[in-house]
């Protein structure tokens, strides 16, 4: 097999996962988010930590530690992290899977904004267009909601804030979830300590198979991850931003054909802005990068706005 076309396996296998991570968030209940968070952080440093042992290859954390900067990046990317793995699974244990799904479909607006915001890069007026048009979005989906749809902006410039901090460590994707799943595991631990204590612990107290699914959260977490780096490695810029949007159109269509979640004409037209802002930024994206393709140069944030480093 061709590494051109075991990348696209790897992407489509990691974007699957994630489109339809919410119906296995759904059979984690009882529990409550926090809960969850805090399971899937606990088992992701385990099962990482597992893996990495496997491999061999422990020793670069003592590599990590000699570079303070290094270290408050993962602390910075931990922190925001947890915010969006707590919003993504507040939003879909409380039927709000169709707000998830727009604030990843938002998202790579938002890493554009950042990158004009934050790094001070230029932006090409197609891109201009595309945040112009994302923005009409937002107004007419406020409108809709009676409020700023704050759980899917959340998740877009948490995750947009993320992935511009990981960008800048350069870790690879199993060493660095195994370090900023270490940074939260301790305030993670001592929730669940909590929860025991007060008697609201639903590990070991529901079933057995709750309990197996809450344990299966760490590979859940790095499963798709490690299958998206696969898919990094192997294919173009541009082929993994377009096959990014198969995520957030599988969480809709759970949202909406499974889950029944209200659709009503109002909120469709602000989606149908948002997907018009994306097709003409992955236009755009496309015709840039086949223009540049004979003449190589760093890449930028702006540039890179349409790749998603990893989700959920």
């Amino acid at each position: 097999m061709t590494p051109l076309r075991l990348g696209y396996l790897y992407g489509l296998g990691a974007y699957l996962l994630w489109g339809f991570f919410p119906l296995y968030l759904k059979l984690l209940r009882p529990a409550g988010p926090l809960e969850i968070l805090a399971h899937r952080i606990v088992w992701s440093v385990l099962f990482v930590a597992l893996l990495l042992a496997a491999l061999r290859n422990i020793g670069f954390l003592r590599a990590l530690l000699r570079r303070p900067w290094a270290v408050a990046g993962i602390v910075a990317a931990a922190a925001l992290i947890a915010v969006n793995w707590g919003t993504y699974i507040y939003g879909v244990n409380s039927d709000r899977v169709v707000e998830t799904a727009l604030g990843y479909f938002i998202n790579p607006l938002v890493v554009v904004l950042l990158g004009v915001t934050v790094l001070r890069e230029r932006l090409r007026p197609a891109q201009w267009v595309a945040l112009g048009i994302g923005a009409s979005a937002v107004a007419v989906l406020t409108v809709d909601y009676g409020r700023l749809p704050w759980l899917a902006l959340t998740l877009a410039f948490s995750f947009a804030g993320y992935g511009l901090v990981k960008k800048r460590l350069g870790l690879p994707a199993a060493e660095g979830l195994f370090v900023e799943s270490a940074v939260l595991a301790l305030p993670a631990l001592g929730y669940l300590g909590w929860l025991t204590a007060q008697a609201d612990l639903t590990f070991g107290h529901v079933s057995a198979g709750h309990t197996a699914l809450l344990v299966l959260a760490g590979a859940a977490t790095a499963i798709p991850l490690l299958l998206f780096a696969g898919a990094a490695n192997r294919l173009p810029l541009s082929s993994l931003g377009m096959i990014q949007y198969l995520a957030p159109v599988l969480q809709l269509g759970c949202g909406v054909l499974i889950f029944h979640e209200p659709m009503p004409p109002a909120r469709l037209a602000g989606f149908a802005l948002v997907w018009l802002a994306l097709i003409v930024f992955t236009a755009d994206a496309v015709h840039t990068s086949r223009r540049t393709r004979t003449r190589p140069r760093p890449p930028t944030a702006v540039d890179q706005g349409v790749v998603v480093p990893a989700q959920h």
